[in-house]
């Protein structure tokens, strides 16, 4: 039985949670992997612990941010891409129950499954299961979801792999947009699957394959101290709200259906993020004219 290869790729920066993180790469069950680390980091730390470990491919990068998760990705070789976040944890069996969802579904780009929260001991502290049981949802379908929603229902990119051939398909600069809005400070995650899987579809697996580390200390960008631009995760919201509208994927009903949702946002977070209130102020100058 011939088994497609997969990358697990690792744009890295903390050294913390790091080794850890790495084998549980190492570690998985699936038999035709490559581990590819895309190192950022300011020390020699993650280096040092790479060199411990000879089968991990390891490149010294100096890409920041999203363009360091952009360069670990696109240098990918696998037929299958699973990212993880240098501090997240994946479950051994992650990888092949993923490829498993992929088998005999063509129109299937990127699956992805329920998390779990853990804590800096590795305790678990929050169960995320956005639905009750595994199956097939239209990229449409997930894209107005999460937009009408104002929720990121997959998770962070430790939750999914995606096809190789769907991401070439996708110009660098553009995975992180959606029609004129640009989400690369903000939900660029999001961004990201209503790309991967537009015009087919994702699979969800209704079991816990990855593990998401929350840390205050550390810097990360769920980190509001150590994240200058976490601000934009909020505020893109209300920009997608707007972007959703432009190419036709929530009507014009939906979107003004939207509004009392969108100005309890500006109102509870405008006095916190300034991106909110620009971003208030753009998705209620595009409504004005839709209400006449």
């Amino acid at each position: 039985m011939a088994y497609p290869k997969v990358s697990i790729v690792i744009p890295s920066y903390k050294v913390d949670h790091f080794e850890a993180c790495l084998r549980s790469a190492i570690g998985q069950s699936y038999p035709n992997i490559e581990v590819t680390v895309s190192d950022n980091c300011p020390t020699e730390g993650i280096r040092e612990i790479c060199a411990r470990y000879p089968q991990v491919i390891y490149q010294r990068n100096t890409a920041t941010r999203s363009d360091n998760v952009l360069q670990a990705m696109y240098a990918a070789k696998g037929d299958f891409i699973k990212p993880l976040f240098d501090d997240d944890v994946l479950h051994p069996f992650c990888v092949e129950r993923m490829v498993a969802a992929f088998q005999g579904r063509d129109d299937v780009t990127m699956v992805f499954s329920a998390s779990q929260v853990i804590d800096i001991s590795n305790q678990r502290i929050e169960t995320r299961r956005p639905y009750e049981a595994s199956g097939t949802i239209a990229g449409r379908d997930l894209q107005r979801s999460m937009t009408l929603g104002m929720c990121n229902y997959v998770g962070e990119y430790t939750t999914i792999m995606f096809r190789r051939t769907t991401l070439w398909k996708i110009a660098p600069h553009d995975l992180f947009k959606v029609g004129s809005h640009d989400c690369t400070r903000g939900l660029a995650d999001v961004a990201t699957y209503y790309n991967l899987t537009a015009g087919a579809s994702a699979f969800y697996i209704d079991e816990e394959l990855s593990y998401f580390r929350r840390d205050p200390a550390l810097q990360s960008n769920s980190n509001i101290n150590a994240n200058p631009n976490f601000g934009y995760c909020f505020s893109d919201y209300l920009d997608l709200l707007l972007a959703a509208h432009e190419t036709g994927v929530i009507t014009t009903e939906e979107l003004l259906a939207t509004e009392p949702r969108a100005q309890a946002v500006s109102i509870q977070l405008s006095g916190v993020f300034d991106q909110i209130v620009r971003s208030y102020e753009r998705l209620q100058a595009y409504v004005q004219p839709l209400k006449g």
